[in-house]
């Protein structure tokens, strides 16, 4: 059975905030771009990927749970996998000084764990040669590197799901780097390159 690869991206364009202090990062709008790319970029190697949410509205949490539980009906709950893309922010709207890379999942060991895995092993890969001072951010407390919470997207959804915390945009640094070339394919390329080690090891194109 083929897996179906579902990228998503963080927030929309009618969300408070979420922006970087200069706004030369919105997240809905920057994360929309990598997500276009990942997407763009496993359906050329020959994957089956799509976007969750295609639209620049905020698509509530509830319906991008539907869309992702209608494909796991569809495929099998094992089949798919979901992978959402924000930025990360240590503060309200000011510069702060928070720096690195981080993925979360849902509370206690699931499949999330396993893709979690995946797209840490790649940030350590794509990330450290570029930024050889920016921390890979882990939660060792139950064993493995990701951070753990409930949020919706991933506890409700029913197939192996993780969110991706893609650099701070409130710090200055990131935010260059972000928005440099380099930067925008690093953080395209980690993506890239952990779904695909995912889906070699628990799937198939």
């Amino acid at each position: 059975m083929t897996m179906k690869i579902l990228v998503d991206n963080g927030h929309g364009i009618t969300t408070p905030g979420k922006r970087s202090p200069d706004s030369r990062i919105l997240e809905y709008k920057y994360t929309r771009e990598i997500a276009r790319e990942v997407v763009k970029r496993l359906k050329a190697e020959g994957y089956d990927a799509e976007l969750l949410t295609p639209e620049d509205a905020d698509i509530s949490l509830g319906e991008r749970c539907n869309r992702v539980n209608a494909q796991c009906d569809r495929y099998g709950t094992k089949n798919v996998c979901l992978v959402s893309i924000h930025n990360n922010a240590a503060g309200s709207g000011a510069w702060m000084t928070a720096r690195g890379w981080e993925a979360w999942t849902s509370k206690g060991q699931t499949q999330g764990d396993k893709l979690a895995d995946c797209l840490y092993d790649s940030a350590e890969k794509v990330l450290k040669p570029l930024l050889p001072d920016v921390k890979i951010r882990t939660d060792m407390a139950d064993g493995d590197r990701d951070k753990e919470s409930n949020f919706t997207i991933l506890y409700r959804s029913r197939c192996a799901a993780c969110l991706t915390e893609n650099m701070f945009m409130d710090n200055k640094e990131d935010v260059d780097w972000l928005l440099s070339n380099c930067g925008r394919d690093a953080i395209v390329r980690l993506h890239v390159d952990g779904i695909k080690m995912y889906v070699a090891k628990y799937g198939k194109k």
